[in-house]
């Protein structure tokens, strides 16, 4: 058993853990029995199914707006479509168009066996499988070759909302040292219940996530990275409505990075709790099949809650979240599990206690490329001390050996940033970490001191936590506002109708074909 630095008791933590595992244990079981509207859309893109119709509605949506409606989703497209490709000999795309143009429709063929409407698509199933991965094989030789940054990665953020503008943004940051790019979601897109078609030019606080903006952002980064000799990984978030959908899009392009949280879109964009649980498990098949790693929200809690009070609702929601990744097979090593520096600065010793926390999520997650956030939520405009604040966040960040360090920027809270707001950062996080490199190495923690109390306070604190959330249950824990004082009702918030029952001839190709492999 590892040795810690500031003395966690790890039989606490594998007692956390093993609550945490019932926690999940009990929402698969729901998840299990239930598909939605995105998951069987993410089924038809997987298909081959691309495109929009004469209304500009993307052809999956078309598909499962059709079966919903006739009440037969349940089945599964799957079953729908392998068994329409076996009575007409059409492909899946051809099918979609034809029933976007009512020429066909699908619940009135005859009906072959599972097996034979299995059997039709497989071609187009294998396909895909060869796709994703292919583009992971080619990222892992793309590092194997030119090389990558070193950890703590440098991950910064483009958010014009045009796609060719962010990348001559996202291109210049990767000249100026960052590892990670992150395009920033248009506003609201996780809101939505489609996704949007084509290069989008057009976005606010963000750029839409299209297939197509993904293929243009990827292209930039690879041929920058050549220029710069170091693999430029790209973000994308594919939380919301469309999380699987989006999780999908990333795979076929080559995404590295998926923002995707079993809670967030239930708590900061009330989406219903149902949906968001059921869409995860295939998503995060999906990411850990592509290599992609996944971050998660809960430094966002510490935005609506106090960082110093709530810190052990973070530890309890990380237990939770690397629970539910094992179940879809993404493994440790794709975890970007989430934290954040966001105690008040005028809180006597607070960088003792950010410390403190960073030091513990790191010896409890060891394997996990954790995604450290910057100081948000106490920026003031006042450019100097916000860059005191972001040095000090990179401190911990080389110190207790992050994985994804976000980097902050003087100017948060007043604008999007400059080109030069980025650089003054990225030069920020260089300094430190090369000036910082093994502090981490010689620095020991005084016995019962703050940094140990504290870590074992907050360790503590989550262990409470889980037991009582064991007992009633995620749903009811949601319910009564354990993360982030935010309650949310189990049959309210976004997307509960498409929600659906698993009926007698479903199947999901792809989840047996990708699920911890490959």
């Amino acid at each position: 058993m590892q040795e810690s630095k500031i003395g966690l008791d790890f039989e606490k933590v594998e007692h956390a853990r093993s609550i945490a595992k019932k926690i999940a244990n009990q929402v698969q079981d729901f998840v299990g029995d239930y598909t939605t509207v995105a998951v069987e859309r993410t089924i038809c893109r997987f298909l081959g199914i691309d495109g929009v119709d004469a209304n500009e509605v993307p052809l999956p949506n078309v598909v499962v707006d059709e079966l919903k409606s006739k009440g037969l989703l349940g089945q599964g497209v799957a079953f729908w479509i392998g068994n329409a490709v076996k009575e007409t000999g059409k492909s899946p795309q051809e099918i979609a168009e034809a029933i976007s143009q009512g020429k066909l429709d699908i619940t009135q063929l005859p009906v072959h066996s599972d097996s034979d409407a299995a059997k039709a698509i497989q071609p187009y199933v294998d396909a895909t499988v060869e796709k994703v991965r292919g583009n992971r094989l080619r990222r892992e030789n793309y590092i194997k070759t030119i090389g990558e940054g070193s950890k703590p990665y440098l991950y910064i953020i483009v958010a014009t909302g045009n796609i060719y503008e962010d990348v001559v943004q996202a291109q210049a940051g990767a000249r100026q040292g960052a590892d990670i790019i992150a395009v920033i979601r248009t506003t609201g897109q996780s809101l939505l219940d489609y996704v949007p078609y084509g290069a989008t030019t057009e976005g606010f606080g963000g750029t839409f996530a299209t297939q197509e903006n993904f293929r243009i952002m990827r292209k930039a980064l690879d041929e920058v990275g050549e220029e710069v000799g170091r693999y430029i990984r790209l973000c994308n978030y594919c939380s919301g409505l469309c999380m699987p959908e989006i999780a999908a899009m990333g795979a076929l392009e080559g995404l590295d990075v998926m923002l995707n949280d079993a809670l967030y879109g239930i708590l900061f964009r009330d989406i219903n709790m149902q949906r968001t649980l059921i869409d995860q498990y295939f998503s995060r098949i999906i990411n850990g099949f592509a290599g992609v790693i996944i971050n998660t929200g809960e430094d966002n809690y510490l935005t609506t809650a106090d960082a110093y009070e709530e810190a052990h609702t973070v530890l309890a929601s990380d237990f939770i979240n690397e629970q539910l990744a094992f179940m879809a097979g993404l493994p440790s090593e794709q975890q970007g599990l989430g934290h954040a520096f966001e105690m008040d600065p005028t809180l006597e010793n607070g960088f003792l206690y950010e410390l403190a926390q960073a030091q513990m999520l790191r010896e409890i997650f060891p394997n996990a490329p954790l995604k450290y956030m910057p100081p948000t939520k106490f920026m003031t405009g006042n450019i100097f001390r916000g860059h005191i604040q972001d040095a000090l966040f990179n401190i911990i960040g080389q110190w207790t050996h992050q994985g994804l360090q976000l980097l902050g920027m003087p100017t948060e809270a007043i604008h999007t940033p400059f080109m030069s707001d980025r650089y003054l950062s990225i030069e920020n996080a260089k300094y430190i970490f090369n000036n910082m490199k093994d502090i981490g190495e010689e620095v020991e923690f005084k016995e019962g001191g703050i940094i140990r109390s504290r870590a074992k306070e907050v360790l503590d604190n989550a262990t409470t936590l889980l037991e009582q959330m064991e007992s009633e249950g995620l749903f009811t824990a949601l319910e009564k506002g354990i993360f982030a004082n935010v309650k949310r009702p189990k049959n309210g918030g976004k997307g509960l109708d498409g929600v659906t029952l698993k009926a007698e001839h479903y199947f999901n190709p792809f989840v047996e074909l990708m699920k911890g492999k490959k």
